[in-house]
Order: C-alpha cells, then sequence, then structure tokens
C-alpha cells in the first residue's frame, strides 16, 4: 500500500483528500511516475496516479476518492488495443492483481472470476478444472474486462463474440457503487457493459459460461486466393468449427485454417530451422529495410510466406492441440491494426475491389475490376497479410432463451440478420518506425469498408470514422448505449477525447471528462510537440 509519502508530486488538495481516507482499513495501492505503453507501442502516456487496486472496496475507494478530487479515470489491463483508448493524463488503474477465481457451479459449469484476470491465465485455471472458454481470439494476453469492453471476437460461425459467454456482470459505477447486471436483471446495463469501452465505470467480477475442455485437430493449407474465393460461398467457412484465412494481396495467396474438436492424441505442427528467432529477426529486418525502399514489399511477402508456410500450393500442416494453445498466433512486432465488420456474403467484393487497387490493376489486365476507391495506390506498398475471421450473432442473440429479453450487446458491431466477416489490415512498425504506407493504405481500406456497410474494430485503430458515421452505423442503439452511459457516469468521470471523438455526442465537456490537449509525435528529425487542435487542422 502506498502512502501519502510516497505520492510526491501530487497536487496538496488531492494528497489531503487521500490522508483523509487513509484509516478506512482499506489499502489505496497507488504511485507516480509510471510510463504507460500500448503493448504495441503506439501510444505512451504519463498519467498522475498508477493504481493497482486487489480487491473490490479498492476499486471503489479510488472511484470515490477520484471522485472527491475530480478526477478521471481510466482503466487498462495488457493495453493491447493499439490505439489511444486508455491513454490519459489523470489516474490509471489496473486490473492485473484482481484475479482471483471464487469457484463454479459443476451443474452449468458457470465460472465466477474477477475481471482483470488474463485470459491465459483463465485459461490455465479452467484447465484444471476440466474446463475451457467456449470461444477465443487469436491471442491471450487481454484481461477478460478489456476483451469484453471492446467487443473481441473469435473465429467461428459457430459463435458470436467472446461476450456471449458473459451470464452476469459487476460493475462500479462513477458513485462508488458495485452494480451487478445480467441478462434478466438490469438488463439495459448489462448490455451497455457488454462493450462499455471503459466509459461506464469498471467492471471487477463476471460469471462466464464455460465449456468442457475440448482438443482441436487443426489443418493448414496453402493455395492461390482464386481457390479460397471459388468456396467462399459453399464449404470454406463450414469445413470446420473454427476457420480463418490469412490473405496475400500480391502472391494472390491464401492460408485456410480449419480446427475440429477432436479426442486424438495432442501432437504439434512439424518445426523448421526458419521457425523461432531467426525467421523472427530475418522478417523485421526486412520490414526494416522496406522502410526505406517499399517497392520490395511483394518480394519480402513472397519470401516471408514461402519460408514459414511453403511455396508450393497444396501444401498442408496438422496438428492436435488443447484449445487454448491451437487458436493462438504470434502478434510478431509492434503494429497499428485497422479491422472492420462487414456482411459475410460482401467479402469476395471487398477482397476483389482491396486486390484491384492494391496491385494497382488497369482495364485490361487480368482481374481488374472497378474497385471505386479514390485514392491512388501508385507507388503504394502494404503489408501482409490480411486476416480473414468470421462470426455470427444473429444465430445465437436473438432471444434464444425464449424470453423476450434482449441479449445483444448495444454496440456489437455484427450483424443482426446475418453472418458478420471481419477483415483485419495490419501495418508493422519495424523497430518503432512509422509505415510510410499508413495514411493512404488506411484511408482507402476505411474508405471501401464504409462503402461496403461496414463497422470498425472498437479496439483498433480506425482513423477516419467520426461521430457522425457512428451515429448512422448504431443508430438507436448508440442512442440507448450514451443514455445508460450518462445515468451511470453523469459527471464523465470514465470519459476521455477517445470517446468524445468517437461515441460521445456534443462539444461541451461533461465536468470531470478529460480533453486532450496535445501529444508528442515523431518524424524523421525526432520528437516535437504539436497540439491537439494543430493536429486536427492538418488532418
Amino acid at each position: 500500500m502506498a502512502s501519502v509519502s510516497h505520492l510526491a508530486g501530487l497536487d496538496q488538495r488531492v494528497l489531503d483528500v487521500i490522508q483523509k481516507t487513509s484509516s478506512d482499513n482499506v489499502p489505496f495501492r497507488a504511485s507516480t511516475r509510471h510510463a504507460h505503453k500500448t503493448w504495441a507501442r503506439t501510444f505512451t502516456c504519463s498519467p498522475e496516479l498508477y493504481i493497482r487496486p486487489q480487491s473490490v472496496k479498492e476499486v471503489q475507494k479510488a472511484v470515490n476518492l477520484a471522485r472527491l478530487c475530480r478526477r478521471r479515470i481510466t482503466t487498462t489491463g495488457s493495453g493491447h488495443s493499439p490505439s489511444d483508448i486508455t491513454c490519459t493524463s489523470s489516474w490509471l488503474i489496473n486490473l492485473d492483481d484482481l484475479r482471483d477465481i471464487y469457484g463454479h457451479d459443476p451443474a452449468t459449469n458457470i465460472v465466477h472470476l474477477q475481471a482483470g484476470i488474463r485470459l491465459w491465465q483463465l485459461g490455465e485455471e479452467l484447465d484444471r478444472m476440466g474446463l475451457a472458454m467456449p470461444n477465443l481470439g487469436s491471442i491471450n494476453e487481454q484481461s477478460v474486462a478489456g476483451v469484453i469492453s471492446t467487443g473481441t471476437h473469435g473465429s467461428s460461425l459457430e459463435h458470436a463474440l467472446i461476450s456471449q459467454s458473459v451470464v452476469e456482470l459487476s460493475i462500479v459505477t462513477a458513485d462508488g457503487r458495485l452494480r451487478t447486471c445480467s441478462r434478466t436483471h438490469d438488463n439495459d446495463l448489462f448490455r451497455a457493459s457488454l462493450i462499455s469501452l471503459g466509459a461506464l465505470g469498471i467492471i471487477v467480477e463476471l460469471k462466464f459460461q464455460t465449456v468442457p475442455a475440448y482438443s482441436l485437430e487443426w489443418h493448414q493449407t496453402i493455395d492461390s486466393d482464386a481457390v479460397m474465393l471459388r468456396d467462399w460461398d459453399s464449404t470454406l467457412w463450414t469445413r470446420g468449427h473454427f476457420v480463418r484465412v490469412w490473405w496475400f494481396p500480391y502472391t494472390r495467396r491464401s492460408v485456410v485454417w480449419r480446427a475440429n474438436l477432436t479426442t486424438a492424441a495432442h501432437y504439434d505442427q512439424p518445426s523448421s530451422w526458419y521457425d523461432g528467432s531467426l525467421g523472427y529477426y530475418v522478417y523485421h529486418n526486412l520490414l526494416w529495410l522496406a522502410q526505406y525502399v517499399p517497392s520490395i514489399l511483394p518480394t519480402v511477402e513472397w519470401f516471408v510466406f514461402g519460408m514459414q508456410y511453403g511455396f508450393r500450393n497444396g501444401t498442408t500442416t496438422r496438428a492436435v492441440q488443447p484449445q487454448r494453445k491451437a487458436l493462438l498466433m504470434n502478434c510478431l512486432y509492434s503494429q497499428y491494426v485497422n479491422e472492420w465488420a462487414i456482411p459475410l456474403r460482401k467479402g469476395p467484393e471487398a477482397l476483389r475491389r482491396l486486390s484491384c487497387w492494391l496491385n494497382n490493376l488497369q482495364p485490361g489486365d487480368r482481374d481488374y475490376c472497378d474497385h471505386g476507391i479514390p485514392f491512388s495506390s501508385k507507388g503504394l506498398y502494404v503489408h501482409a497479410p490480411v486476416e480473414v475471421r468470421v462470426t455470427d450473432s444473429s444465430r445465437f442473440l436473438a432471444n434464444t432463451d425464449g424470453t423476450g429479453i434482449e441479449q445483444r450487446p448495444l454496440l456489437d458491431p455484427t450483424f443482426k440478420t446475418e453472418p458478420t466477416l471481419y477483415l483485419n489490415a495490419t501495418t508493422y512498425r519495424p523497430y518503432d518506425l512509422e509505415p510510410p504506407c499508413l495514411d493512404t493504405y488506411y484511408r482507402a481500406f476505411e474508405w471501401l469498408m464504409r462503402d461496403l456497410g461496414g463497422r470498425p474494430h472498437w479496439a483498433k485503430n480506425f482513423t477516419t470514422v467520426t461521430t457522425d458515421d457512428l451515429e448512422d452505423m448504431y443508430g438507436e442503439d448508440l442512442d440507448k448505449w450514451r443514455t445508460v452511459r450518462d445515468a451511470a457516469d453523469p459527471r464523465g468521470m470514465f470519459a476521455g477525447s477517445w470517446h468524445r471523438r468517437t461515441v460521445l455526442k456534443g462539444d461541451v465537456p461533461l465536468p470531470l471528462e478529460e480533453r486532450e490537449e496535445g501529444r508528442m509525435l515523431k518524424n524523421g528529425k525526432g520528437w516535437f510537440w504539436s497540439g491537439i487542435r494543430e493536429v486536427e487542422e492538418k488532418e
């Protein structure tokens, strides 16, 4: 527990308020001089206080102190989102020490847990109980609270978002109360909190529906993207319980990964000399070289693709692994990520138009199409692959319990009446350098996604989307989310500049809302300060 003497540099009024509450026997584990970074090192900030509570009562105390001190609170776990959603100069609460599992009901396999637990920790604990999460994304570094709050998904038409498995949650709101909500109790708060964006309060506990532990037998096959597109509407997305695709636009090939439940003995995929550190540093240095000679990126794609997956079409890799291992992938390097949800049926059109634009095809060229993207790709080279995944909320959240009670998160980006496709455009930052393709690539990608009726993933780096755009995308659901948010946090304790430029309405800040004044940026000459108004004018 940090005493007041350890909080050097704080405003005296804040120190006095903290001192007055020190006799309540509830610790306030806070420190100063903490540098918060996203996992990808895309954003860094210096919060006034960095708080590591170890109990729900400590979270409540931090919220009550923040209210008395007129401070904003931001919540973080792993910081895996590459956006600035967790950045603050006020108070930052890290939930990593709220990782206990209280127990589970053997009759239902519902597990009661604290929301700060990381997914890898949860996977290990569930495995000891003979249980597993029904669905998992491609990484397991995030906290459960972070996964829920940003709409994280996996890759399966058998599942919706990971939050589909949340039965009940408890959240500390701005008045310091611990409020418990579920599908049948305080349903509006529940549906708003399932994708809260950190703006309603601090999610501290969950009841989560698990399943008996299971293994996956997976197959990974390389072929031309023409084969992948040929099978799109027939067998591509139904040939496995989990299916995902990596698409390489310059070589026009794809890797199709599919997995089914099995009871077979475990074995890992064959390793090669390229696996591990050698391949990691070879690829990293090739990406660094492409910072200065971008035209080599198609060759880099061909070489790295071949070394990693094989050069010959039809090459297949297999393994049988526990679910919590089989579904994971290595994110490799610092990166920006721009992921959007569009209707699954529009996938072939999206990939063909993006391919035509990236490859700068002209009328008369093979595979030419009218992509319609109003930006030139001449001289532009981007990183690969594009990750292609699916979910289907329409099958699972349409009052399937027979109660007529809405279950769908209010800000769920998936589609209510049809399956959803996620397209993920990643740009790497070799040795933390900004990729030269970034601005044009993401403007074009987002233009195409909006043209196809898409919605951005809340945790990613969407750059051209405005509040008006999101109002058009979500309509009454966003209005209802705002109503619930305003009731839970009327003074804006959990609101910041990210929320203001995306989901909050109007330009008038709430009393405790944090406004960004500027940020440090980096160019070829080094670091420099830029006021936020100047940045907005340039954009």
